[in-house]
């Protein structure tokens, strides 16, 4: 067989095989979205918070909001795991704009949302679609967009001409090999290693410019499919896209894959030929000409994710609804934590601070986050877990999981009162605010706690601010009672069945303690209990401690 027919046959069986390859993948994505849907989403090899974190930091740039959410509050609530819950995204423009939403809002209705969730209800195949390409697009951890966005000033990688002349050897090579000219097939193995080499060492120097600028283009080409499918931010897209549409033409290399094994050949063909440099030259000048096209066209498409992702949210969870909006109190029926599997739900009447008391375990703490959670996905994506929730715009802050800040050689005591003077602080500004504490002032001994405590609680009373603070401390109750309402979660302790709870809240301050109690269900010798349960006593008659004698009953 001829040399150059073998070479011909060589090179049509490989383009076959990408291509037949490629259709298989493709298939399998979409196959992949239809399954997928209502379900807990599943990401486990992406979205890493150190990465959406970054994006968000970056965005900050050039987006304001009327409130954020501290990473003191993020961290108490847990809203990481709660952001995995909702995160049902394909591409890290999605995942990125949801984690946003969830840690910046503004006051405001977003109806734009909301219209979106409505089409994707009646117009499933339509959201498929869409969400079958932003698949295509996929996810990549620090892809660098949002900081190569907000970056006025883009890094140029060298010379184009050289690249072209680089990237040009190959095929003279195979021009000339073609021809007859033998030399040729040296040309080509030469200039394809040199090539090889030189991309590798040229792009560990240039990693982040060259992964920003494969996912900026890569996510233009996403939003040219989105525009063709009638939706109702299809004409903003278009518009975004007017200056950008021409990029994914220069931009080849950068192309949208699907994450295929085939990836890898097409990545090893860029090399030899240099594409990811020429490309970038190519498209560097638009991109800098129209930023702000980009940055908006970034926007939308990550609205088009995050409203997919709470309609399958609101799918899966056992209840939900969308909140409204009024001045005064946060009134809500069969509130739920949507982190517990089998969350126990309960009413919210909040109209003035109020003090949660009742044993460890008993349920407040879970009933104050819940609160909270609620609060924040109320403001961010219009969903609550809850038959209903009313509450007035506003500021989020908890003061809950503190612990020593060693970077800061702060003590815990110290950690903590820096943590609740940041909700102070917030309070202050007249603002609207939903404080909670959870355990308020524990670091410290019982008098200054309680003092110190029962000050803090009773100034937040006097704001125009809502503060929920559970606490052991029955003495609080007490000292409050004219300034803040009282709920407590209680439970029953049997020597047959040991201690079991109902995580019902209910009005008043606890009347019950259970620690003594337990200590005589897990067999503590009998003479310690008797001395507990006098010592209690004697507190409780004479509002003091009594010395113990050192000589035996």
């Amino acid at each position: 067989m001829d040399d150059r027919l073998f070479v011909i046959l060589i090179i049509l069986a490989v383009i076959i095989l990408l291509i037949a390859t490629d259709s298989y993948q493709r298939l399998k994505l979409k196959r992949s979205v239809k399954e997928r849907w209502g379900k807990v989403p599943n990401q486990p090899r992406f979205d890493k918070e150190e990465s959406l974190k970054q994006a968000w930091q970056e965005e900050r740039s050039f987006t304001k909001w009327h409130s954020e959410i501290d990473d003191i509050t993020w961290y108490d609530l847990d809203m990481l795991s709660v952001f995995e819950l909702l995160n049902a995204t394909y591409s890290s423009v999605g995942s990125e704009a949801l984690y946003q939403r969830l840690r910046n809002y503004r006051w405001q209705e977003d109806t734009e949302m909301e219209r979106l969730i409505e089409f994707y209800e009646a117009a499933p195949e339509k959201r498929e679609k869409i969400q079958y390409h932003f698949a295509q697009l996929g996810k990549q951890d620090k892809n660098f967009s949002k900081h190569y966005l907000a970056k006025k000033q883009k890094k140029r990688l060298g010379s184009l001409p050289f690249f072209l002349l680089l990237g040009s050897l190959p095929f003279i090579g195979l021009l000339l090999f073609l021809l007859g000219w033998k030399q040729g097939l040296i040309l080509i193995i030469a200039s394809i290693i040199f090539n090889m080499i030189y991309y590798q060492v040229k792009k560990a120097q240039l990693e982040t410019e060259l992964t920003s600028m494969r996912y900026l283009v890569q996510t233009i080409t996403t939003g040219i499919k989105v525009a063709k499918i009638a939706h109702p931010l299809r004409q903003e897209i278009q518009q975004s896209l007017k200056k950008l549409k021409s990029l994914p033409r220069f931009g080849f290399s950068f192309r949208v894959k699907n994450n295929s094994e085939t990836e890898v050949l097409f990545d090893y063909l860029n090399m030899m030929v240099m594409m990811p440099f020429i490309s970038y030259g190519f498209v560097l000048d638009k991109i800098e000409r129209y930023n702000q096209e980009a940055i908006r066209l970034w926007e939308l498409l990550g609205k088009l994710e995050i409203a997919a992702a709470i309609l399958n949210f609101r799918t899966f969870m056992p209840v939900t609804s969308q909140p409204s909006f009024a001045d005064g109190a946060v009134h809500a029926a069969n509130v739920y934590n949507p982190l517990l599997e089998e969350a126990v739900m309960n009413p919210v009447d909040w109209s003035q601070t109020t003090l949660i008391t009742g044993s460890n375990a008993s349920g407040k703490s879970t009933y104050v986050k819940s609160i909270a959670i609620n609060c924040i996905l109320a403001q961010t994506i219009q969903t609550t877990l809850a038959e209903s929730f009313t509450m007035q715009y506003g500021h989020v802050f908890t003061s809950m999981a503190v612990e020593d800040d060693l970077s800061e050689g702060d003590s815990y005591f110290v950690a903590e009162i820096k943590s609740v003077k940041r909700l102070l602080d917030a309070v202050a500004t007249k603002k609207r605010c939903y404080c909670f504490v959870d355990e308020i002032l524990k670091g410290t001994n019982t008098v200054e706690r309680i003092a110190a405590s029962s000050s803090v609680v009773h100034w937040l009373s006097q704001s125009v601010s809502l503060s929920m603070v559970a606490t052991h401390d029955i003495e609080l109750t007490e000292i409050l009672k004219m300034s803040c309402a009282n709920l407590h979660f209680s439970e029953q302790v049997t020597d047959e069945e040991g201690i079991s709870f109902d995580y019902k809240v209910k009005q008043g301050p606890a009347q019950t303690r259970n620690a003594i109690a337990l200590l005589s269900v897990l067999d503590y010798p009998e003479e310690i209990i008797e001395q507990a349960k006098k010592e209690a006593h004697y507190f409780d008659s004479y509002r003091k401690w009594q010395p113990l004698s050192t000589e035996s009953n």
